[in-house]
């Protein structure tokens, strides 16, 4: 780690865990610089060793609010987030039985593209959601955003759906052998609304007071003590409520496929273990140096002394799971991820689908996906290297356990 300040440009430093400054690109520095002019923002801003340029503010970014929020800080896919499940199965089983759609880990990859909508799609009936009826029926601390309220609803056909991008379904190998699942999942459209809905509403706001926050940071914020603010926190809190659940029902499925498959073509039961389910894109209420703040963290997760966490690479690559080691200088935070190396058009100029579907390939990994034409955007050379952002923030979590990709399932 290292600390970046300019005390000409900026009104508090900024800590950065990677080797140097060049590995960052300048957009992104620039976001970083905005964000450490904040007035409200406390004692410094923290990059983590996966950052890269987001709307408004780095991605792999945190910033501690003091009395404030800001839509764009935590973004349009709140709640995204990472849950993870072991088996007691021998990846080697799924690569060597057959079965009449070929090697059994092929058939289990399959099932899961068919059985869960990917990408913009989305169930075709309502799916149960405990949180969108508790919504329902709480339903008043909601009205004031009439424009939203349709969402609710709408968030019935989503509730336990992949989406699309850097989101995925993975079975995983892990040092032992065994097989694990790891899915990357947030609130669907339901969250993105929301995010949009709030920025353009804290855009209006700011421009009527004359806040001395620049239009052109894209940081515009509202006070927690607004009725405004408190609006936001609770579609945010629903948001991640309904992001949690939906990455535990696609689980939930999952693991039933899983299971009745391995069951049918080897006569095994399937025992499950060690399940995790946690947030990357959120704002949150704790106390650093001394005082109350709200600490956004966009593609960040939290990494308290002990908790345990989920940090996946890019599709054909390593994941981990990691334990936290409470460091205050990133406000107990690690990365999301690798963190992205090239733009999704960058990397679709520089890599051609044939190139990917073949390092997948020599890498023994089963791709699900319904359309090819657009796979070179989630390539593992899309993204930075996993095992070098580990490396950086070494302080900052413990690896407890390694994983490889065998086959994935992407929008």
């Amino acid at each position: 780690m290292f600390e970046y300040y300019d005390k000409e440009k900026m009104l508090i430093p900024i800590k950065i865990w990677t080797n140097s400054i060049e590995d960052i690109e300048e957009n992104c520095i620039e976001q970083a610089i905005h964000l450490a002019n904040l007035p409200f923002a406390h004692d410094h801003i923290a990059l983590m060793p996966d950052t890269h340029t987001g709307k408004g503010m780095p991605i792999g970014g945190v910033v501690a609010c003091k009395n404030t929020v800001i839509p764009n800080a935590v973004g349009v896919d709140i709640g995204c987030g990472m849950a993870f499940v072991q088996t007691d199965i021998p990846v080697k089983l799924l690569r060597e039985t057959m079965t009449g759609s070929g090697e059994l880990i092929k058939l289990i990859v399959g099932n899961i593209l068919r059985a869960i909508p990917v990408g913009f799609k989305h169930y075709n009936k309502p799916q149960q959601s405990a949180v969108l009826d508790k919504a329902q029926a709480e339903i008043d601390k909601y009205k004031a955003d009439e424009e939203l309220l349709g969402f609710i609803n709408d968030g019935y056909f989503s509730a336990g759906s992949l989406g699309g991008g850097n989101h995925f379904i993975e079975i995983q190998e892990d040092e032992s052998g065994r097989a694990c699942i790891m899915l990357h999942s947030g609130s669907r459209m339901f969250g993105n609304e929301i995010g949009q809905y709030f920025n353009r509403l804290a855009h209006k706001i700011n421009e009527k007071y004359f806040s001395s926050v620049p239009a052109e940071y894209n940081l515009p914020f509202l006070p927690v003590d607004s009725d405004e603010g408190q609006h936001y926190l609770n579609w945010m809190h629903l948001a991640m409520d309904f992001a949690y659940e939906n990455r535990a029902l696609m689980l939930e499925k999952v693991k039933q496929i899983f299971a009745e498959q391995v069951e049918k073509y080897t006569s095994l039961v399937t025992e499950f273990s060690d399940e995790i389910n946690c947030h990357h894109n959120y704002a949150a209420l704790e106390n650093h140096y001394g005082e109350d703040v709200w600490v956004h963290r966009k593609g960040a997760i939290h990494a308290a002394d002990g908790e345990t966490a989920i940090i996946p690479g890019s599709m054909g690559s390593n994941s981990y799971i990691v334990r936290g080691l409470g460091n205050e200088e990133s406000f107990m935070t690690s990365s999301h991820g690798a963190g992205r190396r090239y733009s999704r058009s960058g990397a679709k100029e520089r890599f051609s689908v044939e190139s990917v579907m073949v390092d997948l390939k020599e890498r023994n990994v089963v791709l699900g996906k319904n359309n090819k034409s657009d796979v070179a955007e989630e390539c593992r050379n899309a993204y930075k290297d996993i095992d070098t952002v580990m490396e950086n923030q070494k302080d900052l979590t413990k690896p407890v356990k390694k994983m490889f990709t065998v086959g994935v399932v992407k929008g």
